[in-house]
């Protein structure tokens, strides 16, 4: 009898192991695919394109799981294991820090949007504001207040690091953080109202299309230059995702594909991502062609 027992543990615990090892691969005979976690930050393009790669990989049988959290977290997530992908990275400047701190740890799959650019923002009828050069004199009437977004994003750490000291705004104007969320909802009812307000924003990003903002001069450099969107992987995720990533290595989008896509998940499709992300392919059925 303690030998029946014992095989069965054995057995059980040799199955468990297969299961597990199972976890992270395309899937061979009988054993199906599986789970793939996906981590993104509240940013849109970030959100658009996880959303669309999860309807993508749920059509192909895998298991798809999102997970948003901060950039931090997400390239933490990235080296520890915990997250197989994520969709955002901003380089050369951006996400430097995590990348001086995780790259070691991480596979960069490749670079699918070339023109991702950091930006502070009025409304086009706020008058005498041109340039962060105009801000030390004009702070009062915003409040004192840049609105920001989640206090990780690289963003953020921009604005406070090298936006606010360079251009002697310390003292004057605080960076008021909170999530891209409520900094959207901040622009909105600004703009509602025809108030004055600044705020942190990027390229791409549909509320460019939605109303009529002015960037404000950099002449300092202080936010970077142009600069790409790359997809990151946990060290192992080629190996043992063959298929997803070759398809993610064609992965590409240009500016007018993304505001669309971003257009039909925030505004048209508001709440509802797969439906948006369902007509958008619809509306782009070649897209998917790229990837195979």
């Amino acid at each position: 009898m303690k030998r029946v027992l014992a095989l069965a543990v054995a057995a059980t615990l040799a199955l468990g192991g297969a299961a597990a090892c199972g976890e992270k691969s395309d899937g061979g005979s009988g054993t199906g695919k599986q789970k793939i976690t996906i981590g993104y930050m509240a940013w849109d393009e970030a959100i658009a394109a996880s959303h669309l790669w999860r309807h993508i990989l749920e059509e192909k049988g895998y298991q798809v799981q999102l997970k948003n959290l901060e950039a931090g977290l997400v390239y933490g997530g990235l080296a520890n294991g915990d997250i197989d992908l994520f969709l955002d990275g901003w380089l050369p400047q951006t996400h430097a820090s995590y990348l001086e701190k995780y790259g070691d740890k991480l596979e960069k799959l490749g670079v699918w949007y070339d023109d991702a650019s950091l930006s502070i923002a009025v409304p086009k009828y706020v008058e005498g504001v041109d340039s962060l050069e105009d801000l030390a004199a004009t702070a009062g009437t915003f409040g004192g207040q840049v609105i920001g977004i989640e206090p990780g994003a690289g963003l953020t750490k921009a604005t406070q690091e090298k936006v606010l000291p360079e251009y002697g705004l310390d003292g004057k104007m605080k960076l008021k953080t909170s999530s891209t969320p409520a900094m959207l909802a901040a622009l909105d009812g600004a703009i509602a109202a025809k108030k004055p307000i600044v705020v942190t924003l990027w390229h791409p990003h549909w509320a460019y299309a939605k109303y009529e903002l002015k960037d404000l001069a950099d002449p300092k450099g202080t936010l970077g230059q142009a600069e790409q969107i790359n997809t990151f992987a946990r060290k192992g995720f080629g190996k043992d995702f063959p298929e997803v990533a070759k398809m993610l290595e064609k992965f590409k989008m240009d500016s007018e594909q993304l505001a669309s896509l971003e257009d039909l998940m925030f505004n048209t499709h508001k709440g509802d991502e797969q439906k948006a992300v369902e007509e958008w392919l619809k509306a782009n059925p070649d897209h998917l062609k790229t990837l195979s």
